[in-house]
């Protein structure tokens, strides 16, 4: 009778552990565990190195600064909620438009529209987008976008302008333009996250799906995108974070105006392009104040990952039929 060739590799693996496969367990949980004690300590040091420099400010202004819709630093008067009002917009704007699309590549890739191979092309493409640096997209949306679409926002101006959506004219840089450009450096990230989520649905459900007589698209909206729903949320989540802290693209297309508006049209800014365009001539006040604003913009960030978290797991155990 011949002897198994993985004899011994069967007779490794169903052996008790030895002394080394312990010693080597142990050495790799203080590893990870140290790692994820140096990020957590990363984060409070930065935290805390924020607030030593903003104390200042938070103790002259108060809570006033986080309401305030003046930026005078001839004055000495700083107030950040156009800059809160700005980042927000222009984030939602950006979620909505890139996470439809996103979300519409992930399905067209995993959902049998494409061969294999041509589908793992198309994703490569789209992942390649992640890699063009944010001043590339702010060239491209001056010289690029803000011409194709002031055609269209003239139109909508002209004819709706009694709609507060398109109040104002599109002078040049505004909301549409930066939210447009935000919606493209963001759907890298919604599109790939959700392919992975798609494609770790098993396959046997969507055969279950046309088993009992659905149709593709049934198949697709009522089977797959639920049970892949987890995944999709958690790449929304990303995707808003990710627009939250863009500054440059935003600084050369959002217009930089101190001002709160509904229009597409309008001229905004953000708290992240404001910290990039005034910290280079800030003095010691400025600073303290962009320091406010900085800690403002983190806790901004950290409440919307929450959020984004306690609203995923509120769906998976929704689907899972626990809640």
């Amino acid at each position: 009778m011949a002897s198994n060739p993985f004899a011994h590799v069967v007779s490794k693996f169903s052996g008790p552990p030895s002394a080394s496969d312990y010693a080597v367990d142990k050495a790799l949980r203080i590893i990870v565990q140290g790692a994820a004690a140096v990020i957590l300590l990363l984060v409070a040091y930065i935290v805390f190195e924020l607030g030593r420099q903003a104390f200042p400010a938070m103790l002259s202004f108060g809570p006033g600064f986080l309401v305030g819709t003046e930026w005078n630093v001839q004055q000495g008067v700083f107030g950040i909620l156009p800059e809160i009002w700005g980042t927000l917009y222009s984030s939602l704007l950006a979620l909505f438009i890139g996470g439809i699309f996103g979300v519409a590549i992930a399905i067209f890739l995993t959902q049998d529209f494409l061969d294999h191979r041509l589908s793992n092309v198309f994703r490569t493409i789209v992942e390649m987008l992640a890699a063009i640096p944010s001043v590339v997209y702010g060239l491209w949306g001056i010289y690029v976008l803000i011409p194709l679409i002031r055609p269209g926002a003239e139109w909508l101006h002209d004819t709706f302008g009694w709609f507060p959506l398109f109040g104002t004219d599109l002078s040049g840089p505004g909301m549409a333009p930066a939210a447009l450009v935000l919606a493209v450096m963001i759907l890298p990230t919604v599109a790939a996250i959700s392919v992975d989520a798609f494609r770790r649905v098993p396959y046997k459900v969507k055969e279950a799906a046309y088993g009992m007589g659905t149709t593709r698209w049934e198949a697709i909206l009522k089977v797959m995108l639920p049970t892949a729903s987890s995944g999709i949320l958690a790449a929304l989540v990303l995707g808003f974070g990710r627009a939250l802290g863009e500054t440059m693209a935003l600084a050369m297309l959002i217009g930089n105006s101190n001002q709160i508006s509904l229009s597409l049209f309008a001229p905004a800014n953000t708290l992240a392009s404001l910290l990039a365009s005034s910290f280079p001539e800030a003095g010691p006040v400025e600073v303290q104040a962009l320091m406010f604003a900085a800690l403002a913009l983190l806790a901004i960030t950290l409440i919307v990952n929450v959020l984004g978290l306690w609203v995923m797991k509120a769906a998976t155990r929704k689907f899972e039929g626990k809640a």
